[in-house]
């Protein structure tokens, strides 16, 4: 994932944990922040609490790549992703599920038909 599509910053988290809306599901927590920007931007949180650098790196590649993946349905908008306590038990396909639903909810995931819209009205 490129530079430009990662919050680094602290003071990028801070202002998306203080101003930013909450949503949440059984594995992940996900705080969003409504921003004017070409492209979506992201910040993962794993924490100590859920294994050693290699399971949480590992937790990290595994968001990293299902974002990579549907980058073109998620809106420009930052948001930060924080894994909970039983994440690092599951595979790609159980990680990518549980992702998408939790960015449904919210409503930084676009579905097909939103997609359609917009590349007909930009036509």
């Amino acid at each position: 994932m490129r530079k430009s599509y990662r919050v680094k910053r602290k003071k990028d988290f801070d202002a998306i944990f203080k101003n930013g809306q909450n949503f949440a599901n059984r594995k992940f927590v996900i705080y969003r922040l409504s921003q004017e920007q070409p492209h979506f931007r992201v910040g993962l949180s794993v924490s100590k609490k859920l294994g050693n650098a290699v399971t949480r790196n590992r937790i990290k590649r595994l968001l990293r790549h299902v974002l990579i993946k549907h980058q073109d349905r998620l809106v420009s908008d930052d948001f930060v992703v924080i894994a909970r306590k039983g994440v690092e038990e599951l595979d790609f396909h159980q990680v990518e599920k549980n992702l998408i639903h939790v960015l449904k909810i919210a409503q930084v995931y676009r579905q097909e038909g939103k997609i359609r819209e917009k590349e007909i009205k930009s036509s």
